[in-house]
């Protein structure tokens, strides 16, 4: 498997290549969200596409989900491991959902990997990683809070090929199909994947055939040394030293209790180590987060608090180190279920995020929602009969700045582009009933600058039954403040039965439904930043307008400023 070794060229040429680099992972993105079948990918965009060079070091990474930034160059670097020189060949394309190895989150993501050769040269790889809606398992959607080991959670897809040398493995596609509940989408998810890869093959191909493999080459090394310097001298600005921050996840998910975590972070002049040794045990629950997961969320608030605005490469994360033993919640090993993973991987990013919240307040707010409020449904459409499954992330409150309040109604940090499904989709696709979808005014969130507000969605069943999956961490242990704000307001699953009972729960797998029912997911308010007294009248005046707060909030949390009275009108 031959290489192109760098040739010096000018730094005009190489801006220009290095541009089209990252404007052809732009345009992977949009084609598979244009040619997938899932609303899950094409319109939550639960996905990302990357570029990286023949070492697997990531060149460009298109817009899609923060939480595989750091596992879009592991992935690549797995597969060569695995297959070494000789065995990568043209027109291969490898498949994975290997939550041990490159791919570190649950099975339900499907990682695609392409090479990309010119005239027998490996020049590059085109990758992307989505979230197909099922993969089979113990449960519809291969989500569930209760596994206690991944051989529940669905079909596990070492690094395979599933195409070799352009000619289909017609034994791989034999299994998906087998052990899929939908293949018809997921295969067609698949088959968008490929062809995002190809898009990006192609305009990778069109850069080596005017400039030569070893210009374009050169300009992939120029990238990675841009993305180091230019991170390098951020961290320079930073403040130096030691520093902690120690959260609660609120349990396993199975009846354990209060799961401590703590973070130690030192930041020097060439180094930003983010230290988890004092990790607790992998759980017997599908909390726990593989390696490259907990590297990956390390890197989303590196890249925060050091220079956001540069296409994210592999040279951008060469000054972060992160440590952690073996067979923790954020290091799990084979075969501890993963199947929520983002409910550990959350805490990784957030306790970094607290620890450094208050030393960069122009970069980083108070908490917020932090957890994707991931919820499925399984159901038979009132109308069709036909049976159906929706998966989807929720939208909530972030914390506010100590400059101005939180965003409402957004994703989490681990979402990035993630967007709604529609309720129109929803209703029209599935046969669930949106009753609301707003902002709600829970307490929770008051400061000087207000944390933004968490939402409700509600699902009224209108089928004779289904079931609902959701997982909702930061239900007991709530958004953290900053500057003397208030801690946000909790995640929950509030179920209200049409016989007149209700029920409450952070997570919970396949709760039956009756027609009638509304399962409310209630999503959290960010948390305040600075003394409540100190908000402004007018902007007390302002919530009350836009239905934010309510009178009696705004008399019992702003009374240093005032009571309701005087804001009404």
């Amino acid at each position: 498997m031959g290489k192109p070794q760098p040739t010096e060229t000018d730094r005009y040429t190489s801006e220009i290549i290095a541009n089209a680099l990252v404007a052809a992972g732009d345009e992977m993105f949009g084609a598979l969200r244009r040619s997938s079948m899932s609303p899950i990918i094409y319109e939550a965009l639960d996905y990302s596409v990357g570029i990286t060079d023949a070492n697997g070091e990531l060149i460009s990474q298109g817009v899609g989900t923060t939480v595989f930034l750091g596992m879009i160059d592991s992935l690549v670097k797995d597969i060569i491991a695995k297959f070494g020189d000789g065995c990568i060949r043209p027109g291969d394309v490898f498949i994975s959902n290997d939550t041990y190895a490159g791919g570190s989150t649950h099975l339900s993501d499907i990682a695609i990997v392409s090479p990309v050769f010119y005239e027998g040269i490996l020049i590059a790889f085109t990758v992307n990683k989505a979230h197909w809606t099922d993969v089979g398992g113990m449960a519809p959607g291969s989500f569930t809070t209760n596994s206690t080991e991944i051989f529940q959670e669905g079909l596990q897809l070492p690094f395979v090929k599933i195409i070799a040398q352009g000619e289909k493995m017609d034994g791989i596609f034999d299994i998906l199909q087998a052990n899929i509940r939908f293949p018809e989408a997921s295969l067609g998810d698949f088959w968008a994947g490929v062809a995002a890869n190809r898009v990006g093959e192609t305009r990778i191909l069109s850069l080596v055939k005017k400039y030569g493999p070893e210009v374009v080459v050169a300009a992939m090394q120029a990238l990675l040394e841009y993305g180091e310097r230019m991170t390098r001298a951020e961290l320079a600005k930073l403040p130096k030293g030691e520093f902690h921050a120690e959260d609660f996840i609120d349990d396993d998910g199975i009846g354990g209790d209060p799961i401590p975590v703590s973070v130690k972070l030192t930041i020097t002049d060439d180094k930003f180590i983010a230290d988890f040794s004092g990790a607790p045990p992998q759980v017997l629950a599908p909390i726990n987060c593989a390696r490259h997961g907990l590297v990956s969320a390390a890197r989303i608030i590196f890249k925060a608090v050091t220079n956001p605005q540069i296409p994210a490469n592999s040279g951008c994360f060469r000054p972060l180190e992160v440590i952690c033993p073996e067979r923790t919640i954020f290091t799990v090993e084979r075969p501890g279920p993963c199947s929520t993973y983002w409910e550990t991987m959350l805490y990784v990013k957030d306790l970094i995020w607290k620890a450094m919240a208050e030393l960069v307040p122009d970069r980083l707010s108070a908490g917020h929602l932090l957890s994707v409020c991931a919820n499925t449904m399984e159901l038979k459409h009132p109308k069709t009969g036909a049976r159906t499954l929706f998966v989807q992330p929720l939208v909530g409150g972030w914390g506010a700045a100590n400059f101005r309040d939180g965003d409402r109604g957004q994703f989490c940090i681990a979402d990035g582009e993630t967007y709604n499904i529609p309720v129109e989709i929803q209703e029209l696709k599935h046969g669930v009933h949106i009753r609301q979808y707003a902002l709600h005014n829970e307490d929770g969130g008051e400061g000087e600058f207000r944390g933004g507000n968490g939402c409700y969605l509600d699902y009224e069943i209108t089928g004779e039954e289904a079931y609902f999956t959701g997982s909702f961490i930061r239900k007991k242990f709530l958004p953290w403040p900053c500057a003397g704000g208030r801690q946000g307001s909790a995640n929950y699953i509030h179920i209200l039965r049409a016989d007149g009972t209700e029920e409450k729960y952070g997570k919970v797998t396949r709760v039956r439904l009756q027609k009638g029912d509304v399962v409310r997911c209630v999503t959290a308010t960010g948390a305040g930043w600075g003394d409540p007294g100190r908000r402004s009248a007018a902007m007390i005046k302002e919530d009350l307008r836009n239905g934010y707060i309510t009178a009696a909030q705004a008399d019992r949390f702003y009374r240093g400023a005032g009571s309701a009275g005087r804001y009404a009108g």
